[in-house]
């Protein structure tokens, strides 16, 4: 199979291409702006010297109009589209930039794929990464502050279970908007009516792994794990209640994996795709397992909520389940102890591969 990756060396898209480096050629796609990413590349072409890059950014369509980018298309059998902005509070300060990643970024990048890859007769398969932030705040759900083993943490009051794809998405934060935005028009390509696309759309929870340079914005398990490896000060914004599920990154590479073998079965639909209700963590619940298997004390403040930020999100995984069969298989706490050794194998190999994570 011919795989093309936008955002290829990012932290999910080079776990996907590394995961596939025997099983199909891989096409990364990526602009390499974002911190990490180029030694993440480097990485990837020591582990498999066929991988094919290509630079473009996607808020140019002359850029995948090259010929490099076009024949990557036309030969691809599937295309993950993990490419974007990936922060609210990123997408507040500069709207304009989340806009045109995630947003036009989108939209110039299904019109490529219709344009080049069904020319090439391939019709790939696209799979887009979206997230639980375009449910929105969930102000209409009821949640509860219960006790859970003598740490407290928000949960759904009536929905053990998770929460399904029939939730109402209510779009909240520039983020949320640009990521519904293209959460819908790729649903939308798909209809038999529109382009018949195969198109398949991923709301995905928390994700987490090795390669993950999380940020403070951004990926937090993966920041408050390297903060407790390195010391670093952390801020927990809102009270640290909040809940979410969690899936280590090995099994989203299964999922992308599986759905893409059954194209034609998920083709046209959305998918929650998390750790549910069997992986799930309160941010505070987080730090007192880092700091109990490191034996290290974590410095951290408090600062205000983020805008739309969820008091709980769970994924119903059901869905996905009974479509692809499909269902996570990392526990929450040997995946988190797994990023926790990765990060001081990256330590040992240089001390300070981490300090530009530090405030100035």
């Amino acid at each position: 199979m011919n795989i093309v990756i936008t955002g290829g060396a990012g932290f999910i898209g080079c776990n996907i291409a590394d995961a596939l480096k025997n099983k199909a050629k891989v096409t990364v796609l990526d602009n390499l702006s974002r911190r990490g990413t180029e030694a993440n590349l480097e990485w990837l072409r020591s582990r498999n010297p066929a991988l094919n890059f290509v630079y473009a950014d996607l808020r140019s369509y002359n850029d995948l109009c090259k010929p490099d980018a076009v024949k990557a298309f036309a030969e691809a059998d599937a295309v993950y589209h993990l490419a974007g902005q990936v922060a609210v509070t990123t997408s507040v300060t500069d709207p304009r930039e989340d806009f045109e990643v995630n947003a036009l970024g989108t939209f110039n990048l299904i019109q490529a794929v219709r344009m080049f890859g069904q020319d090439g007769g391939r019709h790939p398969v696209v799979i887009y990464a979206s997230t639980n932030k375009v449910y929105g705040g969930m102000e209409d759900v009821r949640i509860e502050l219960r006790d859970r083993n003598g740490s407290k943490r928000y949960e759904y009051a009536d929905m053990p279970l998770g929460a399904s794809e029939n939730i109402n998405i209510d779009f909240h934060s520039p983020y949320g908007c640009t990521k519904g935005y293209a959460d819908q028009y790729v649903r939308d390509v798909a209809r038999p009516d529109i382009y018949n696309m195969k198109t398949v759309v991923f709301r995905q929870s928390c994700i987490y792994g090795p390669r993950q340079f999380g940020i403070e914005d951004q990926g937090w398990v993966a920041w408050f794990t390297i903060a407790a490896a390195t010391g670093i000060n952390a801020s927990i914004y809102g009270d640290g209640m909040q809940t979410r599920d969690v899936l280590h990154v090995d099994d989203l590479v299964r999922a992308y994996e599986m759905a893409t073998q059954q194209a034609d079965k998920v083709k046209g639909q959305i998918f929650n795709i998390g750790g549910g209700p069997e992986n799930t963590m309160s941010l505070l619940e987080l730090i007192q397992y880092l700091e109990k298997f490191s034996g290290k004390k974590l410095t951290y403040r408090f600062a205000d909520w983020r805008p739309g930020d969820q008091r709980s999100f769970v994924c119903d995984i059901r869905k996905a389940k009974n479509t692809f069969g499909w269902a996570p298989q990392t526990n929450v706490h040997a995946g988190i102890r797994s990023l926790y050794d990765w990060i001081q194998s990256m330590l040992q190999d240089d001390p300070h591969v981490f300090d530009f994570l530090r405030k100035k």
